[in-house]
């Protein structure tokens, strides 16, 4: 396809070397990528499915059929975000800071914040959680003593994972 046809901002009395310029910064750009938000009901456990990853901000679509992150933790090599899809989480900060939250509510979260939530609602937890990335990838989460808190387990609330066959959350395949 020629470049004009795909640029709509390219000025009326572009010059020769503009548009040299122009067509070497756009072969060099990277291509964008596509996802869905699409996850898997559940019984019982918890899912998280990267869906999205720059190498600097990364998406990650989470389903929780009850429970939550149950260990007070924190990252300290990124900023990041929730987003409630479907369900409410009651989200806990470090000095007792205690607040619920429902569909389409959110909760930032700073490097080095101490946090845990838990699924509060009456259907199963639907979360988009945001990352980005701050730096070189270091211990990345601890728990409230400075010892690494791995979130696959015991410690953090994990448990088996059971799956509602044939029911999923929001886009089709």
């Amino acid at each position: 396809m020629p470049l004009d046809n795909v640029d709509k901002g390219q000025i009326v009395d572009e010059t020769p070397e503009m548009k040299a310029t122009r067509e070497k910064l756009l072969s060099e750009s990277p291509t964008p990528s596509f996802f869905k938000l699409r996850g898997q009901m559940l019984k019982q456990g918890r899912t998280g499915e990267v869906v999205a990853d720059t190498g600097n901000l990364y998406t990650t679509l989470k389903v929780y059929a009850s429970g939550g992150e149950n260990g007070l933790h924190a990252h300290e090599d990124q900023d990041h975000q929730f987003i409630i899809m479907q369900g409410k989480a009651t989200f806990y900060g470090p000095r007792g800071e205690e607040k619920e939250i429902g569909q389409y509510e959110g909760i930032d979260i700073p490097a080095g914040c101490f946090y845990r939530f838990q699924s509060s609602g009456d259907v199963p937890l639907v979360l988009l959680r945001l990352g980005v990335r701050l730096g070189p990838k270091a211990t990345h989460r601890y728990n409230v003593y400075g010892n690494p808190l791995h979130g696959q387990t015991e410690e953090n609330g994990n448990e088996e994972t059971i799956p509602i066959e044939g029911k999923y959350w929001g886009a089709a395949e």
